[in-house]
């Protein structure tokens, strides 16, 4: 598996929930959003903070937890 450098884990954000690089987007709203029918391009509008290489890794990490 690719290493997930851009999923950060730290208690004092969000609970300690997986997280896209520190910030306050967890990828739980990252997966919800594609889930919802939402594409790359509506996310990245919605927070334009964020990157592609961020939704693909919130996606991987995802795949890679249920797989564990």
């Amino acid at each position: 598996m690719e290493r997930l450098s851009r999923i950060t884990f730290d208690p004092n954000v969000m609970g300690g929930k997986p997280c896209i690089r520190g910030m306050r987007v967890t990828v739980g709203t990252i997966v919800g959003l594609v889930a919802a029918g939402y594409s790359t391009a509506d996310i990245l509008k919605a927070y334009p903070y964020l990157e592609e290489d961020d939704i693909r890794q919130a996606l991987a990490y995802a795949a890679w937890r249920v797989e564990k």
